[in-house]
Order: structure tokens, then C-alpha cells, then sequence
């Protein structure tokens, strides 16, 4: 769970996620979309491969990569506890304010 928080903490591989989430990209297309010279690209993309949050697959030159939904999925299930506590919360802020207007009126 560390690798792929860490992976996610960078604005520039959020970008790749970004663009893979609509559609797979080769390394050249997602370069070109980054601000920074292919070799960071590069690391970028290996550290979003190690995370498991992309594969790649090599076609003749090319390198495509797509997300992995799987490592989203882990995401989700680690995330959802404090979604719940959040939640929880959330619904108790919406009955004090409910009540607030109430005793207003």
C-alpha cells in the first residue's frame, strides 16, 4: 500500500493516470504530455508499473501502457473505512445543523 500512495503523491504521475484512465498511451504520447524530459517520464512510469497501478505491453517499437483497475480496487477497499468515518460524520454535522435551523425558526 506504501508504493502505490507514494506513486499517487506525484502531481505528474497523477497526470498519467489521468490520461490512461481515458484511454491506453505509448510512453511517447504520455512524454509528450508531461512537462519534463523523457527520461523523467521514464521513472515515472516505472514507478507507477512497480505500484501495479499500470502494465505495459510492448508492440514492435512501442511501449503501451493501461491502468491496472486492480490496484483502484485496493485503493477503494483501504480507503473505505475512512470514507465511513467521514461519513458518519458528515451525517452528524447535517442533524446539528437540521436541528440549528429548527430552534432558529
Amino acid at each position: 500500500m506504501d508504493a502505490l500512495l507514494q506513486a499517487l503523491a506525484d502531481p505528474s504521475r497523477r497526470t498519467v493516470l489521468g490520461i490512461l484512465r481515458d484511454h491506453e498511451a505509448s510512453a511517447g504520447e504520455l512524454a509528450e504530455a508531461l512537462p519534463i524530459a523523457r527520461p523523467g517520464v521514464s521513472r515515472h512510469l516505472r514507478v507507477l508499473r512497480e505500484a501495479g497501478l499500470v502494465d505495459v505491453e510492448q508492440d514492435a517499437q512501442r511501449r503501451i501502457y493501461r491502468l491496472r483497475p486492480e490496484a483502484f480496487v485496493e485503493l477503494d477497499t483501504w480507503l473505505a473505512d475512512y470514507r465511513a468515518l467521514w461519513q458518519n460524520r458528515f451525517d452528524a454535522l447535517h442533524t446539528e445543523v437540521a436541528r440549528g435551523k429548527k430552534a432558529g425558526r
